[in-house]
């Protein structure tokens, strides 16, 4: 291979790249694992007559799919043995994803892997049928229903009372004044009577290891976590759009990050996501 063609080659990757890794993260939850998706792309996409490749772009993403149809055959036993609540490692934006937040990459956990990869290229990234079904090796009619039970599956996780960005933020730095400084007040304010909080601390660091549903529960919760947040200190990195959720990344006193995303509801925070196994927030660093 000439070296102007390896270059070019390259480069096609590399733009493609943004729109693959959206295919291979939503897939998968895993912002590693589809790093490694996209990496064992790359060396195919290498070896592979690009000559023969009339539109790199669907062979790619065909190829990121197949892995990452592979990839969660293995991943569905991890998430079975996982300790506590799985969330998805979290990715911080400036601004809000609109098509898959974390409440949906949560329900696309239940579906199968084909009907998660059905539904996401057709209903998240607008993909023919056809296309789908050359992609994940099914006829058009298995893939119409694939992605069928899999909207009925999630179509309660679909976003609907949405707040506007500059509300959402504004709510979640609330949030973060009030469980800090436990103004238990301030913080009752601002949460829905059906509140939840999921915390994914992978047994590898503190986190409660089922959810907590109900106001006074959380209150309760929230009370003790401010006052020992009071004692040993929590910093505000920065606010932002944790997986399409307002949120936070803060710095807490073991030295290591911590996520907080917000699913807010008619102004109300109903649902509260925390991430703090290390191995989810490497790439923070």
């Amino acid at each position: 291979m000439t070296d102007a063609r390896h270059e070019d080659a390259v480069v096609g990757f590399d733009t493609l790249r943004p729109g693959l890794m959206r295919v291979a993260y939503r897939m998968l939850g895993s912002v590693a694992d589809a790093e490694d998706i996209l990496q064992e792309a790359f060396i195919r996409w290498m070896k592979v007559d690009r000559g023969e490749v009339m539109e790199p772009e669907a062979f790619l993403r065909r190829t990121v799919t197949r892995l990452c149809l592979d990839q969660l055959k293995s991943a569905r036993h991890q998430r079975e043995t996982y300790v506590g609540p799985w969330l998805p490692e979290p990715v911080v934006e400036e601004e809000e994803e609109e098509d898959v937040t974390l409440p949906l990459m949560l329900a696309l956990e239940r579906l199968s892997p084909l009907e998660r990869a059905a539904f996401l290229l057709h209903d998240v990234f607008g993909l023919a049928y056809e296309e789908i079904a050359t992609t994940i090796q099914r006829d058009v009619a298995a893939c119409r229903q694939l992605a069928a039970r899999a909207r009925t599956h999630v179509r309660e996780e679909r976003p609907r009372y949405q707040v506007s960005r500059h509300q959402g933020l504004e709510i979640a730095k609330a949030f973060f004044v009030a469980s800090r400084s436990g103004d238990m007040q301030a913080l009752g304010d601002m949460l829905a009577a059906d509140i939840s909080v999921h915390a994914d601390g992978g047994g590898k660091r503190a986190a409660a290891i089922t959810p907590i549903f109900g106001f006074d529960a959380v209150m309760k919760f929230q009370q003790i976590l401010a006052d020992k947040l009071r004692e040993h200190g929590s910093t505000l990195v920065r606010t932002g759009f944790v997986n399409g959720l307002p949120g936070f990344i803060t710095l807490e006193a073991d030295g290591e990050f911590q996520t907080t995303a917000l699913d807010i509801e008619d102004g109300r925070i109903s649902a509260i996501y925390v991430v703090r196994n290390p191995d989810k927030l490497r790439h923070l660093h």
